[in-house]
């Protein structure tokens, strides 16, 4: 199976291609350059791994949460090129590709968002939580320091993604922690593998932003 995938949403714009679940070629540029160079990269990595459009078999991208314009067009420049070469679509979460080719016990993913704001997800065992928001807030929600167990013979709470955002706030309630680089990287190569077991959206327009957070400023209906 040959997977194009694009992500916007963790900084920066990542094209990759992904064949017979191996990573055949992947690029990121940093800053905003989705608007202005996202195409280039894709033309690139395809061209790098070899793999013309009709021989692609789908279409993936990181629908978040993340940075809002970056996501934005990934999002419309994979629904468009879906839609223009036929094929489906498979969205997959800022959570799922941080955390992809790891093995977790206990994990807290983080996305970054604005300065102090964060998107979360825990998970141990069959018990997982999310939550957005200022970061002491969202640590309260799901790691409470009322449930902080004893540190003798704890598991270690691995965190992936923006670790130094929450390193502090983690500290000061005693969690023993092991930060943890994602696994795989550019973010798009990821959402590349992910998808080759993951199934495509039934429609485009399922396939929407997910911010983890409102907007710093909304403007005012006219």
């Amino acid at each position: 199976m040959n997977v194009l995938a694009l992500d916007g949403a963790l900084g920066g714009f990542s094209a990759a291609v992904a064949c017979e679940n191996r990573v055949a070629a992947g690029v990121r540029e940093t800053g905003n350059v989705a608007l202005e160079r996202g195409l280039v990269l894709v033309q690139s990595v395809l061209g790098e791994a070899g793999v013309p459009a009709e021989r692609l078999d789908r279409l993936a991208v990181g629908i978040g949460p993340g940075g809002f314009t970056g996501l934005r067009i990934a999002i419309a420049y994979a629904k468009a090129l879906a839609a223009a070469w036929k094929l489906p679509l498979v969205p997959i979460s800022s959570f799922d590709l941080l955390e992809y080719g790891g093995s977790f016990e206990r994990v807290l993913t983080v996305v970054a968002g604005r300065p102090g704001v964060i998107s979360a997800r825990y998970r141990y065992g069959d018990k997982i939580g999310r939550a957005s928001g200022r970061i002491a807030e969202v640590l309260d929600e799901l790691l409470p320091r009322s449930a902080c167990p004893p540190q003798t013979g704890r598991a270690a709470l691995d965190v992936v993604g923006a670790s130094k955002d929450v390193r502090d706030a983690l500290a000061e309630r005693g969690y023993p922690v092991r930060f943890v680089d994602p696994a795989v990287t550019p973010a798009a190569a990821a959402v590349a593998l992910a998808a080759g077991s993951c199934a495509p959206a039934a429609s485009l327009h399922e396939v929407r932003a997910d911010y983890g957070e409102l907007p710093a400023a909304k403007a005012p209906k006219l």
